[in-house]
């Protein structure tokens, strides 16, 4: 059986704005840069036709005074590897999603069905909302050249080449496409169930533009979308341990919407992520092991968080339904939406008759739909569960599988699997639904980005103002675990771990042993002194003064 029309309905936008299909993070920061010019819209473009690597070599080509000695050969073999992001490069259905995200603009020349963001957009806008800052930082970056009371561009005399070509672009092609605000669709601010995932990420969006003096364009790009993928990772892992909570229990912690801001262990979210890290990346050690058992544990708790997914959208069709069909229900605040906290609210004994009827009329439709119920479905009546919970375990039945195969593939690739700044490796040839072979994993890109704004603190001055300084190893691996609950020199206690037995602490050194190495690699890290606490990390550019060597940034 097809579950039709509402009936099978399965996404929040309280819960994610994500539509569960894999991401790709130069198409994602394409469509955020639409939202950052539009005060969290999308963008409408009008454009007469599609844009191919022809139409932008003939851009460079038809204006040699503003690309001297640029041929045709060298320009569009420079526009495809360098300017553009393609899709299925290098085959015979090779198409142009739109330019590199290095400018804001570049979002204009995007091809919308080949740069598909699929919601990621929406969702980082919405949790960068927490502080305006990191909203107003990211925009002044991106259109740090454009006059936004005229469009007028003025490009910096430090722009680099690939910018300034795009900026090019945006001027030549200007009269050629119209762009304004889609307000066909608007913003809808569901408040966090956590609040705690979106002040992280905009304390460290803050934190690394502050380098945008001391690095180039390009590397401070690549390590944003690192970063915005770690973020989005780490929040939808969050939302798999709260979610099936908060159904549980009918109601969202009052620390989860005030973000945890106490410092005392009580004030600790008690669904924040705790993973494993593999230093090495070699699978097959004993600490890649551990790393998979982490993953495993993870990944098994994908189907929980989709019942609880149905849940709250049933909910919410319900909310819907007593507000609009029988008006027993009032819209908050002259909304025209239902938060998740106010949709479980529908689960106390006063809306008992009214849920049961409701739901009771969708398991007899799914009922109805079918000539002969499967042995599953009938197992399913025969638990005599309320309407409600038996509607959701049809769905589960139903559907349930589908979505855990469509989230796998876009939490995969929020952690980067097999792509630079990855969170999480699989083994080349294994199959997408095997969560077994799975394992967390520190990619060295991602490890530049966390250094990058873990090595920048206040200064001892009180000034507020941040400076780079040296930082011991044993206080970077703190800071890992008590900021986002990576681990790599000891076991989490929680989430598949019961703490270290004897034969794990072997492989705890040696996997202590393989993050100094991979930080030596990188160039952070040089060996002053075999003791532990001498043990330093020292930044790779130096803003204020490096002085100051106390505690990491909390």
């Amino acid at each position: 059986m097809a579950l039709t029309g509402a009936l099978g309905t399965f996404h929040h936008p309280g819960v994610s704005r994500i539509d569960y299909k894999p991401l790709d993070m130069d198409r994602v920061l394409t469509a955020l840069l639409a939202r950052l010019w539009h005060r969290g819209l999308p963008s409408k473009i009008s454009r007469s036709r599609t844009l191919d690597v022809e139409v932008f070599v003939k851009l460079f080509l038809e204006h040699p005074d503003a690309f001297e000695g640029f041929d045709r050969e060298n320009t569009t073999r420079w526009i495809a590897t360098h300017l553009l992001d393609l899709v299925n490069r290098g085959k015979a259905d090779e198409s142009v999603a739109g330019p590199r995200p290095l400018h804001g603009f570049t979002y204009r020349f995007r091809n919308s069905r080949k740069s598909r963001p699929y919601g990621a957009d929406e969702q980082l806008y919405e949790m960068l909302t927490a502080d305006e800052g990191a909203l107003k930082g990211l925009r002044e970056f991106f259109f740090s050249d454009v006059d936004r009371a005229t469009g007028t561009i003025t490009p910096g005399a430090g722009t680099d080449v690939e910018t300034q070509a795009l900026l090019h672009l945006v001027e030549l092609a200007g009269g050629q496409m119209q762009d304004r605000a889609d307000t066909g669709k608007p913003r809808t601010p569901y408040p966090q169930l956590c609040a705690e995932p979106a002040q992280l990420l905009c304390q460290d969006v803050m934190r690394l533009l502050y380098h945008q003096d001391h690095m180039p364009r390009t590397v401070l790009v690549d390590y944003l979308k690192v970063l915005f993928a770690f973020h989005l990772s780490l929040y939808h892992l969050r939302m798999m341990k709260l979610l099936p909570a908060v159904v549980d229990a009918s109601t969202v912690p009052g620390s989860c919407r005030k973000g945890h801001t106490g410092t005392a262990a009580a004030d600790r979210c008690p669904y924040r992520v705790r993973l494993f890290l593999d230093a090495e990346g070699t699978p097959g050690t004993p600490a890649a092991a551990l790393a998979e058992h982490s993953a495993d544990i993870w990944y098994r708790r994908i189907p929980p968080f989709i019942q609880a997914t149905y849940q709250i959208k049933k909910l919410d069709d319900f909310a819907e339904h007593l507000a609009a069909k029988t008006g027993t229900l009032s819209r908050p605040n002259g909304r025209s939406y239902f938060t998740p906290e106010e949709a479980l609210r529908l689960l106390g004994k006063s809306y008992r008759k009214d849920r049961d009827a409701f739901f009771l009329q969708r398991v007899n439709r799914v009922r109805d739909e079918e000539d002969e119920l499967p042995p599953e479905l009938k197992r399913i009546i025969q638990l005599g569960l309320d309407p409600f919970d038996e509607y959701t375990e049809m769905l589960m039945h139903y559907k349930g599988r589908y979505y855990r195969g469509q989230f796998v593939k876009c939490l995969d690739s929020m952690l980067l699997k097999h792509r630079p700044g990855a969170l999480l490796a699989q083994p080349r040839g294994g199959r997408g639904g095997d969560a077994s072979a799975r394992r967390f994993v520190l990619d060295a890109r991602l490890l530049e980005v966390l250094l990058q704004v873990s090595l920048l603190r206040e200064g001892g001055d009180g000034s507020g103002d941040l400076a780079t300084s040296p930082m011991r190893v044993d206080e970077f691996l703190a800071l890992l675990r008590d900021r986002y609950g990576l681990y790599i020199d000891r076991l989490p206690v929680g989430d598949g771990f019961t703490g270290a037995h004897l034969d794990d602490q072997a492989a705890l050194r040696a996997n202590s042993t393989a993050f100094l190495n991979r930080l030596r690699e990188i160039g952070y890290y040089q060996d002053m002194s075999d003791a532990y606490l001498t043990q330093t990390i020292t930044p790779r550019y130096a803003i204020g003064t490096t002085a100051r060597t106390g505690a990491g940034a909390r």
